[in-house]
């Protein structure tokens, strides 16, 4: 295997890395490029964050978790090639210094590494910008007056050297067609999109992973179309451009998706990756199931669909026979009538303690059609067809809820664990559903929009 990419404007030509070796770790140990920082080693500090540029974007991505066959075709630029060749700094280097936006200096090149992404992009969402990079003794206030000085000052020209051209390797199908032919030769090997939970094989459970093909090269899979059916995402599309898709079509999910972890792992997680993985609190399939979305599988030349909702069978148990892959998921056409809700200890980058989504259709008042999903309260992200049943024909309204209230035990037994106890989920699962009947009804319910 053979990668190549640029590294600070030079370029490098790998002979058989190792597949699982990470950025972070040949930048320090092979380069001696050190300013790249090893704090969490899973993806959540954001002190390893680099710049990766392909043809169509740049983006701030964890180098901790990500491959170095992931770079194949790809522009990195670490904080030691921020400035110009020249010694200019680069405006967000020079913000931070001038807003005092440093003290230990140890977070500093990953926060300016994701402030230079974004100026290179325009973004001007600092918070969400800088969600995922965390400052122990700075304080963020002086990091933002930095970002916000730095928005209109002009881009940096020398960063927009173009990528190399990819080199073909045989673990990087370039197309579906070429993966599903790969993968039914080899059902053994494991799949790599964004890496950002199978990075943490390696980096945290140091898991031997010899048999890895990466999907980053199949381009088919990161395609978002409108057919006749609805909204038929590939399994490659980032969660970031989900969140865009989603802005217009259910902005209640884009919201979610916008705490989705953070700016650097969004950048990188696919969807077919959070769905396949099947994880009982991942964030993306309640909001889905309710819905109704359809997934999409492919063994070889064969395909499958299949409602979302019955992939998931038992925890860790997904419908998925070896050598199968998703190749994408369709959310039907639909009027937006959805509410999605994250329950957390924080607010920004946590994993859900509940995640609820309503999906709620009601006539003169009356409920017609109830689609309720929920993860983080079973084994798997499950319907709640008990409550839903309770609801339909009834008028949607908190009497009616509360005449539902025995339903919820019906549908879910959920486990007391380290993020929140049994009768808690069940509390907050019932408060969730009041709180969409409140927003159906106009009522202000978020605490974030409360002001004196």
């Amino acid at each position: 295997m053979e990668i190549t990419f640029l590294l600070n404007g030079e370029s490098v030509s790998l002979q058989n890395p190792a597949p699982t070796q990470t950025l972070l770790d040949w930048l320090r140990e092979n380069r001696s490029l050190t300013g790249t920082k090893e704090g969490c080693n899973e993806g959540d500090c954001g002190a390893c964050t680099v710049m990766v540029r392909d043809q169509d974007s740049a983006k701030a991505l964890n180098a901790c978790i990500l491959f170095l066959p992931q770079l194949n075709g790809k522009s990195v630029t670490t904080v030691e090639g921020l400035s110009s060749p020249k010694g200019t700094l680069h405006p967000v280097q020079q913000a931070l210094i001038d807003h005092h936006g440093s003290q230990c200096g140890f977070c500093t090149p990953g926060f300016a590494m994701s402030m230079a992404t974004a100026h290179c992009n325009g973004t001007a969402a600092d918070d969400d910008t800088l969600a995922g990079n965390l400052c122990r003794c700075t304080g963020y206030a002086p990091i933002i007056r930095a970002a916000q000085a730095a928005q209109d000052l002009p881009r940096a020209e020398w960063l927009s050297t173009p990528p190399p051209a990819a080199t073909s390797t045989p673990n990087q199908p370039e197309s579906s067609d070429a993966l599903a032919a790969l993968y039914a030769a080899n059902p053994q090997a494991t799949l790599v999109a964004g890496a950002t939970d199978i990075g943490l094989w390696v980096t945290k459970q140091l898991r031997e992973l010899p048999d890895l093909i990466f999907l980053n090269r199949c381009t088919d899979l990161q395609q978002i179309t409108e057919t006749d059916q609805g909204l038929r995402i590939g399994a490659g599309v980032t969660m970031d451009r989900l969140h865009s898709a989603m802005t217009q079509r259910h902005p209640s999910f884009a919201e979610m998706l916008r705490r989705f972890a953070s700016a650097q792992i969004r950048a990188a997680a696919t969807i077919g990756g959070n769905i396949a993985n099947g994880s009982p609190i991942g964030d993306s399939p309640p909001p889905l199931i309710a819905l109704g979305a359809q997934l999409h599988l492919r063994h070889g030349d064969t395909r499958r669909d299949t409602p979302l909702e019955d992939f998931f069978i038992d925890y860790g148990k997904q419908d998925l026979a070896p050598g199968e892959f998703v190749e994408a998921i369709t959310i039907p056409h639909q009027p937006d009538q959805l509410n999605v809700y994250k329950l957390s200890k924080r607010f920004d980058q946590d994993i859900s303690a509940v995640c609820g989504a309503f999906n709620i259709a009601t006539e003169k008042g009356i409920v017609t059609q109830a689609r309720i999903a929920f993860g983080g309260m079973a084994g798997t992200p499950k319907r709640a067809h008990t409550v839903e049943q309770a609801l339909i024909g009834k008028p949607w309204s908190q009497a009616t809820l509360d005449a539902a209230h025995d339903a919820w035990e019906q549908d879910f037994q959920p486990l007391t664990d380290m993020r929140a106890s049994a009768a808690y989920r069940l509390t907050t699962a019932r408060n969730m559903a009041l709180r969409a009947l409140f927003e159906d009804q106009g009522q202000q319910t978020s605490v974030l929009e409360v002001t004196p």
